[in-house]
């Protein structure tokens, strides 16, 4: 296995002999010159840098987030730019680098309500619900000021608006767009306008819809509400024919499935009838990506799932669905998990003739601060209620009416970012690498991820600085499709890393392989295909464990393990050309603090054991997919 060990993206290519470089010159006579420019950065028109954002951000102009005095959307996008800012109870914040884009996502259901009813809006307490509300909130007691927290944020699950409130919804959203409008800026800070949709809220079949355009696009429509229907199939048909109406373009992600309860990646329309090809092809045209992983729990893959997978048991939450009214079976997992999904997408389109879920992958905190905050030891939580304290590893986070499915901090997840491959910072330029899915989630660390598929990668593809270059010539990118395989070969994937410098070191690179046999029944195999340290598979071809550094007392570890960088080429094993498949990479870092010890650190405090203490970061790429010539 070969290491490197500087930054991918620095792009460096050396020649080998000074006869080589000699023959790249113009030779007298030659009118031509040359046909290769003697730079190898000139003429590159491929994606040369990751861009990282998040695109689920919640503040005050939510109803839920601001029961709780969360700051507002101007505050997030400081925050995402890199100043300082004060979080609601007092906190000094700032982020270790600035966010490259950010989606503001906040809630459609009574958009801006909240902070015009916290006001005393005239409009808003005429009405009885809005004085109700008002009061409860501006009581000074706190059991009835929880009281109605908790009944405002029952609202987004009913079906009428307890508050009718049409023209707050249309001025906050013109607001909220300009403002957006305002701190975009091309080339340094983007600025993606969109917002949250929510429905069947103890399902969490919630979606963040996002606008290619600027606020004279997004304020030709206002957000689609579950109060115009419950139902995300109608948010599709919504979209379609705003982008036909327009000609604009829009996207959905949907959120991690993992508390959906079988929902989110359902074989049957949203009313309970088998899947028809409309609705395929619209979920996939107007879902490109999936959200894999965020504060509530990782939603890559289950033990149960893949049992076979080591690293499959990572944040799971699943106990039951959102607000803890119904306990999850294990039938409802297979419908909830990305992998899962994809192998179920290969299947339905065997059927149907189209993929619903052929997605990529990336990954958001859904955070409810204003603070897009991933990372272990700069992790402010779900909710300004579990701001960082001596006591919020044991706050209640969602309160269930059955105990065991109760949420306590500690077990919130300080996940995770998008990490988008574009030509430029702009809203275009990262809309439509997302729409290509040339994307992948990690779980909150910024490690560099390169994963391109073709039929001729080799060994020589690994020593170049700027694997890029080959990857595009000879290849697809994540996100892409591998044309009909040539006779004789089978797939091979160039696949780098570089480490976060702030984190840990990397610990392997893995291939996950799902594939559809003649007989329609799905699998799926991890390989190990490049790792730090001279570690060999063990005789059941497990790799060993790569150690552990970490001193929890002191919260720190140390990089003697690991490789800062990783780079190979796999070729598939066991093709079948005649078998459609997908693969994506995961990148596994060695052993590193989890915020909880982070915590124990700062307030001295002993956490039962029960309570996590190390993480092991990863990142999610999204697939390739391989399908056969049907010709």
């Amino acid at each position: 296995m070969r290491i490197i060990s500087s930054i991918l993206s620095s792009g460096v290519i050396l020649i080998s002999t000074a006869a080589v470089a000699q023959d790249m010159l113009p030779r007298p006579g030659d009118p031509k010159g040359i046909e290769q420019p003697f730079s190898p950065y000139a003429g590159r028109e491929f994606p040369t840098k990751v861009f990282w954002g998040d695109t689920h951000l919640h503040t005050a102009v939510s109803v839920d987030a601001g029961t709780m005095n969360t700051i507002g959307q101007e505050d997030a996008y400081r925050f995402a730019r890199g100043e300082e800012i004060t979080t609601t109870h007092g906190l000094r914040a700032r982020l270790s680098r600035p966010l490259d884009f950010l989606v503001i996502s906040d809630h459609a259901e009574m958009y801006g309500l909240m902070p015009r009813l916290l006001k005393g809006d005239r409009e808003i307490l005429s009405q009885s619900k809005g004085k109700e509300w008002y009061g409860g909130l501006k009581s000074g007691d706190a059991e009835k000021t929880f009281a109605i927290a908790m009944e405002i944020v029952a609202s987004l699950a009913k079906k009428d608006p307890p508050i009718k409130a049409d023209k707050i919804v249309r001025d906050a959203w013109r607001e909220y767009t300009a403002l957006a409008d305002r701190y975009n800026e091309p080339g340094r800070f983007t600025a993606l306008i969109g917002y949250e949709y929510t429905t069947r809220g103890g399902y969490n079949l919630h979606r963040n819809v996002i606008f290619r355009g600027n606020a004279s696009i997004a304020n030709q429509t206002i957000p689609f509400s579950q109060f115009d229907s419950q139902n995300p199939e109608d948010l599709w048909r919504s979209l379609a024919a705003f982008e036909q109406d327009t000609g604009a373009e829009v996207l959905a992600i949907p959120h991690n499935g993992n508390l959906s309860n079988g929902r989110m990646f359902s074989i049957e329309t949203n009313d309970g009838k088998p899947l028809t090809r409309e609705i395929a092809e619209l979920r996939a045209r107007m879902e490109p990506l999936v959200e894999v992983t965020q504060i509530k729990g990782d939603g890559e893959a289950h033990p149960m799932l893949s049992p076979n997978d080591e690293f499959a048991d990572y944040e799971t939450w699943d106990k039951s669905n959102l607000n803890g009214t119904e306990a999850k079976t294990p039938e409802m997992i297979q419908y909830e998990y990305a992998r899962e999904a994809l192998k179920t997408g290969l299947k339905l389109e065997s059927t149907l003739g189209v993929n619903p879920f052929k997605f990529g992958m990336i990954g958001s905190t859904d955070s409810h601060t204003s603070m897009a905050t991933a990372a272990e030891e700069n992790f402010f939580g779900k909710h300004s209620g579990v701001e960082p304290a001596p006591h919020r590893w044991k706050h209640v986070v969602i309160e269930a009416p059955t105990p065991e499915f109760t949420i306590m901090g500690w077990q919130q997840a300080a996940s995770g970012y998008a990490a988008v491959w574009a030509t430029e910072n702009t809203r275009e330029a990262i809309f439509d690498a997302m729409k290509r899915k040339e994307t992948y989630a990690t779980t909150g660390s910024r490690m560099i991820v390169r994963f391109f598929g073709g039929w001729d990668f080799d060994e020589s593809d690994t020593r170049t600085r700027l694997p890029a270059q080959s990857g595009y010539a000879k290849g697809v990118p994540m996100g892409g499709d591998l044309s009909a395989a040539p006779v004789g070969k089978a797939p091979t994937f160039l696949v780098a890393a570089a480490k976060d410098p702030y984190s840990g070191n990397l610990d392997r690179i893995q291939i996950v392989k799902g594939w559809l046999d003649a007989n329609g029944k799905t699998h799926e195999k991890v390989h190990d295909v490049i790792w730090s340290d001279e570690r060999k598979p063990g005789p059941d071809g497990k790799l060993p464990r790569v150690g552990n550094t970490v001193n929890v007392a002191n919260a720190t570890w140390s990089n003697s393990v690991g490789s800062p960088e990783l780079i190979g080429v796999w070729q598939d094993p066991d093709f079948d050309p005649n078998v459609n498949a997908f693969y994506y990479a995961r990148v596994i870092e060695i052993p590193t603090p989890r915020w909880t010890a982070y915590e124990a650190l700062r307030f001295k405090l002993n956490l039962p054991d029960e309570v996590p203490m190390t993480t092991q970061e990863r990142a999610y790429t999204s697939p390739i997919w391989y399908a056969p010539n049907k010709d």
